[in-house]
């Protein structure tokens, strides 16, 4: 069974820096429909503009995972970390016990555009940590490569959850499949370029929630940049 969320419908916060478009509830937007699925909690859109960015600010017990899609992100945290994450980059947060960390826009002349994504952990009270890998854009072209995981299996981030997150490129009238374990559902994000699931057209920032699906068809109708989450 396939649920659309249309990019259209989702929550916004706008300022004078920030344009923000938030697929589950959060901050001030709250919709009880839309709380999370599973124990995937929040895909934020966010742009900003140059010179702007997220003051330093605090976080405990939750998976924070930060993907680039253009521009750069300059990160710092109370656990002595600084980068800066560009498209191909993820980077992982997880908050434990307590961390305090500010975002900025890297660049004084262009926009940052990325997504802020959250998963809720398996374990509470634990550890602060930090993790950033580069999964490169080309190896992502028609296949999917993983990039955060339970486990930190072939390569990926590992997370305190659950939860599988690919990536993948798609050019016009490419396919890809994924099937699905048994007892596990999915969300499919579309972050840029529009694609076709089964009979369903998704479009930039739409959104599927997949379940008791075991098989997952897709094709690129334009070049498209995904995210699926695999869930329990």
């Amino acid at each position: 069974m396939f649920l659309i969320r249309k990019a259209k419908e989702r929550g916004q916060a706008r300022f004078s820096w920030l344009r923000s478009a938030h697929t589950f509830s959060f901050g001030e937007y709250y919709d009880p429909r839309h709380m999370g699925f599973g124990h995937l909690r929040v895909i934020n859109e966010d742009v900003v503009a140059p010179g702007g960015g997220f003051a330093t600010h605090g976080h405990r017990d939750m998976e924070i995972i930060s993907y680039v899609l253009d521009g750069a992100l300059e990160h710092k945290d109370s656990m002595g970390n600084g980068s800066v994450i560009r498209p191909g980059d993820v980077q992982r947060m997880s908050a434990g016990t307590g961390v305090t960390h500010s975002e900025y826009n890297y660049s004084s002349f262009e926009p940052v555009h990325f997504l802020q994504i959250w998963l809720q952990p398996n374990a509470y009270g634990v550890e602060p940590s930090y993790d950033q890998k580069h999964f490169p854009l080309d190896d992502r072209r028609g296949r999917w490569v993983l990039l955060v995981s339970p486990d930190g299996r072939d390569g990926s981030i590992a997370t305190r959850q659950d939860a599988l997150m690919f990536g993948s490129l798609l050019a016009s009238g490419e396919t890809l499949e994924y099937r699905f374990g048994a007892n596990r559902h999915g969300y499919l994000h579309v972050a840029r370029g529009q694609l076709q699931v089964g009979d369903v057209t998704l479009k930039h920032g739409d959104g599927l929630k997949i379940q008791r699906q075991a098989l997952l068809q897709l094709k690129g109708i334009e070049a498209a940049e995904i995210l699926l989450f695999d869930l329990p």
